[in-house]
This record gives structure tokens, sequence and C-alpha cells, in this order.
């Protein structure tokens, strides 16, 4: 369990390392919002969940990062999902259970979770 950000901010930097098979060329993007708003809300296990489930489906090639408060404070924690020549899709009121089926039906096989969509841009 993590007790502080910069156990959050290790973990994030180590799993980068591991992921990054050519700079800059990643399949996709995940992005975790972790304002005040997002991390009250649980987006540190979020966060986890998503390095760990890549990590488990032995993906190298996603890059996760984080980003402040979206202003969607409401429906924290949030997740982005960017892949190339598609909308970037904003998931919301992600938990870790969640977090794992994005990335095995969104990141993996292309499918957006509709149910959990807040939007699209």
């Amino acid at each position: 369990m993590m007790k502080s950000l910069d156990d959050l901010k290790k973990v994030r930097e180590r799993a980068l390392e591991q992921m990054r098979v050519r700079e800059g060329k990643y399949s996709a993007k995940v992005v975790v919002a972790m304002g005040t708003c997002g991390i009250a809300a649980g987006a540190r296990e979020v966060m986890t969940a998503i390095l760990d489930e890549l990590e488990k489906r032995g993906i190298s090639d996603v890059s996760v990062t984080q980003t402040g408060c979206k202003g969607l404070c409401e429906q924290e924690p949030t997740v982005d999902v960017i892949k190339t020549g598609q909308p970037t899709v904003t998931y919301g009121y992600v938990d870790a259970d969640k977090a794992r089926q994005i990335i095995a039906q969104h990141v993996v096989n292309g499918a957006v979770v509709s149910d959990w969509v807040v939007s699209t841009s």
C-alpha cells in the first residue's frame, strides 16, 4: 500500500521506465487526473491498478501519466484513454476494478466502455 505521493511517484517512474519501448512511440496514452479531488476519491489506487494490469499483461507500449484537476470533481477519479487517430475518451467514477477493465477492453481490445464515458474530444 502506498503511503505518500512520493511512493506513487516512485512507482510511476519505475513503471514508465519499464514501459518505454521506443522513445515517444506508444500504442496508447492513459492519463489519470491526480488533483486533490481525484486523490481524495481514489486516484492513487486507480493509477496502481492501471500500472499493475499493464505489467500483468506484459504491455510495454502504453504511456501512463498523470495530470492535475480537470474540473470534473464530481466524477473523480477520471481517466483519459488516448489512442492515435481516435477521440480522447474520458472515463468517470473509475475505481481499481473499472481501471483494470478499461485497460482490458479499451486499451487492449479497442472497445470503449460506453457506460463509464464522461466525455470524448
